[in-house]
């Protein structure tokens, strides 16, 4: 058993983890709070069965027990480092998975749980050193990179580990109000076999982008629903998690899609702020300056006293010409998609793969609107809710 700060609130005093015995997880360093273990037990899930999917590294990055990134391991290219203000692109695979996963969505990676794959190496101690995160979970630990994480957030850094090849019994529990409810685990996972039924006129599907429609399905399946996401280059870009309506879902996570993209903007990349701006405020102020349409005047006053000197805006149509440039770009869902106007959104953000459930009564008229876009469709024949 492990002892729990207290529950999801303060007040919530009681709080504890019931563990079977033998434990697959052991607390190596910090405190434990109720939803650090709710974060840290479905990212864990969502790594591991992309690590399984696509046998590389693989990284998720949780707030409020949804996804705010994931991605596989890759090289960094020099965008994406100055994008993201990194100092250097020299990263160890699991390294650059939680890197990239990070990336996905600054502002809300924020104070984040993350979860690796593989074994802890010191280059993502190091990277992990000057981040704001609450806890880490992964199947091992260098003696090394350990040490480094035991010093972080003067020696309260939480540090899980957990048995890779632990898997739980078949029917899983929970209480609600008093009553208990039981159902059989969803121990489903994808592999590269449920994307073969393309439905639409375009089948042109390439390796790369068929590990990229799997990180967006994967992602989904350990997201609140209804959820909806956007990933590109093998990894998350936009995730609209836990609306009661779909396309609101479509709708956030593009929007977050269109962002991330334009982070990589020339104009963006250089911009000059203030001297001594935190990489904290730098990510607020982007976020600002990408909305600046919408600003109030009292809004873009402070948004401005940011920089040292006055940015250009990025107009409409060099957004519009940007975000077309990126070849790649896939959207998921965690069930059918029940209206047209969920594919005409995605097309506004240049997404060219979707992959959802289909079979619904209306899945015809969403193959209609891929065909009518030119975009691949792939029914996988699994719902992924979670709730």
């Amino acid at each position: 058993m492990i002892t729990l700060k207290y529950g999801t609130n303060p007040h919530q005093t009681e709080g504890r983890v019931e563990l079977p015995d033998p434990s697959p997880l052991k607390l190596l360093n910090g405190p434990l709070g109720y939803i650090n273990v709710l974060d840290a037990l479905t990212s864990w899930q969502l790594v591991r069965e992309l690590k399984e999917a696509t046998g590389k590294a693989s990284a998720a990055s949780y707030k409020h027990v949804s996804p705010a990134g994931a991605a596989i391991a890759k090289p960094i290219d020099e965008a994406f480092k100055e994008s993201q203000f990194l100092k250097h692109t020299d990263f160890s695979p699991v390294a650059s998975a939680y890197v990239r996963a990070r990336g996905g969505d600054r502002l809300c990676s924020f104070g984040d749980v993350l979860a690796v794959s593989d074994t802890v190496d010191v280059s993502l101690a190091q990277f992990l050193r000057t981040e704001v995160c609450d806890l880490i979970i992964a199947p091992d630990y260098e003696p090394e990179a350990l040490e480094i994480l035991k010093k972080k957030r003067k020696g309260n850094f939480t540090v899980l580990q957990i048995d890779y090849d632990f898997m739980p019994s078949g029917i899983e529990s929970r209480e609600i109000f008093g009553i208990t409810v039981k159902q059989t685990r969803n121990s489903r996972l994808y592999t590269k076999d449920d994307l073969q039924n393309v439905v639409s006129k375009n089948t042109d599907i390439s390796q790369e982008v068929i590990e990229t429609l799997l990180v967006a399905a994967i992602s989904l399946k350990y997201t609140q629903s209804n959820s909806i996401s956007v990933a590109y280059d093998g990894q998350i870009i936009g995730m609209g998690a836990g609306q009661q309506s779909r396309i609101h879902c479509t709708r956030l996570a593009c929007d977050k899609a269109d962002k991330w993209l334009l982070q990589r903007h020339p104009k963006v990349r250089g911009l000059q702020f203030k001297e001594g701006t935190k990489k904290v405020d730098k990510t607020n102020l982007i976020d600002q300056y990408l909305l600046w349409d919408s600003l109030s005047s009292q809004e873009e006053e402070m948004m401005l006293n940011g920089f040292a000197e006055k940015p250009e805006p990025i107009t409409r149509e060099e957004r519009s010409q940007w975000n077309r440039q990126f070849q790649g770009i896939c959207l998921g869902s965690d069930a059918y998609i029940p209206f047209r106007d969920n594919i005409d959104r995605a097309n506004r953000s240049n997404v060219q793969h979707v992959v959802e459930t289909g079979g619904s009564m209306r899945s015809p008229d969403i193959i209609e609107a891929c065909n009518g876009y030119n975009m691949t469709l792939t029914h996988t024949g699994i719902r992924s809710f979670l709730h």
